[in-house]
């Protein structure tokens, strides 16, 4: 089996519009999660989210941009950052040996909700022309393969809020078994409309707004948690075969040593300590490590009382008593969940964390819980130097559960 390496990230989050200035953010503990704002944001119980600042009108031609939904445009641009990051020269590439993996959980629902508020609210028969091509799930990783002539597979992976995650496992396992040299993988979202965000607050998991403090509304593994709050944005991650990297003196951010892929099968909506615990251990049996191995773990960590407990439950089964001396963060505190892109701005994260050797707090934890009581690293990012491996989870409704190792090259 080939290695496979991170040579190049790109990102568009709530906190920032590239990956040095998401991770600064996180370092810094700011918050990209704020009051929405706009038209029918009055028919909303629960007002915060985490939005992108993002005006895509400098970035693409016009006639191109009309048939982008917004999670395209995010997908694109995140692609087009690792891409000039890695340094790659695209004509020195064999494209059939190229591909695409991205994880989306909703797609193009802004293209969705538009159409059928023009149907419906406007009583209109006449849809944009590209609403369709818009709207499918595989809009994002087609736009890319376009974008860079890749020919080889091209796939669209969604397992709700694990989906980038595992679209990023499974393109490794691509190149680690010879079937592609390099493929673009990572995930993108953009769900924030207004029927979206009813049908969510009709689910009842998110978080309540915080009375004092907007930003904090999102309070993983505190005790006065009351659900997620809801983000959007993208990252891309270029994976390749890592004697290629090395041949043409890539950068390398991180291996991929690890990945573990298990279904709860138990319920839809409710979490298992059993369905996430298995995924670490295929994770860390995938990289030949065990718990010790690991010098952070960036959780999944929601706020929903439902994931905190269990994930916790889920680490300590895993680790044992080393649980109680690896540092947990969860980075949704600042940039809200990115349901399908989740996983990807998660594992950027995790690995810039083991570039700085700077953990990320989890933010807004301010009342202990006895059922949480792990090293939460809740007071301000934390100093690692050296840090080698890091763990970055992801679970999803209908019982995906999907965790991913990177460690240092060497």
């Amino acid at each position: 089996m080939k290695r496979v390496v991170v040579t190049g990230m790109g990102a568009i989050t709530p906190l920032g519009n590239d990956v040095g200035s998401f991770f600064d953010a996180l370092a810094a503990g700011r918050s990209g999660v704020r009051r929405l704002e706009g038209p029918g944001i009055e028919r909303l119980a629960i007002r915060v989210a985490a939005p992108v600042s993002f005006d895509p009108q400098p970035l693409f031609e016009p006639a191109k941009l009309r048939m982008l939904d917004r999670v395209s445009q995010f997908a694109l641009v995140a692609a087009a950052q690792a891409v000039k990051d890695s340094g790659v020269t695209l004509g020195q590439l064999d494209r059939s040996r190229c591909g695409v993996c991205v994880g989306t959980g909703m797609a193009g629902a802004q293209s969705a909700d538009d159409g059928y508020r023009t149907l419906y609210a406007e009583n209109s028969d006449r849809l944009k022309p590209f609403t369709v091509l818009m709207a499918m799930n595989n809009a994002a990783a087609s736009w890319i393969g376009l974008e860079y002539g890749f020919t080889g597979p091209n796939l669209t992976y969604s397992t709700a809020c694990s989906s980038s995650a595992v679209a990023i496992g499974e393109a490794a396992r691509r190149i680690a078994g010879g079937e592609a040299h390099l493929v673009i993988a990572g995930g993108a979202e953009a769900c924030l409309n207004l029927g979206t965000l009813k049908a969510w607050e009709a689910l009842r998991t998110l978080a309540m707004e915080d009375a004092k403090d907007p930003s904090a509304s999102c309070k993983p593994f505190s005790k006065d948690r009351t659900g997620l709050v809801l983000g959007e944005g993208a990252a891309m991650l270029v994976l390749e075969e890592r004697d290629r990297a090395l041949a043409r003196g890539a950068p390398i951010y991180a291996q991929i040593a690890g990945y573990g892929l298990v279904t709860d099968a138990t319920h839809i909506t409710r979490p298992s300590v059993e369905g996430q615990a298995a995924a670490i251990r295929a994770a860390l049996a995938d990289a030949r490590m065990d718990g010790k191995d690991i010098g952070y773990v960036n959780a999944h960590g929601t706020g929903t009382q439902a994931n905190d407990g269990v994930e916790t439950a889920a680490i300590k089964s895993v680790f044992g008593e080393t649980a109680y001396n690896v540092p947990v963060s969860s980075t949704k505190s600042m940039h809200g969940h990115l349901l399908g892109a989740a996983g990807a701005v998660e594992l950027v994260a995790a690995i810039m964390a083991m570039q700085r050797g700077l953990i990320p707090p989890t933010r807004n934890l301010a009342v202990a819980d006895p059922e949480c009581d792990l090293d939460y690293v809740s007071s301000g990012a934390r100093l690692v130097p050296g840090l080698a491996a890091v763990l970055s989870s992801s679970f999803a409704f209908g019982g995906t559960n999907a965790v991913l190792i990177a460690r240092r090259d060497a």
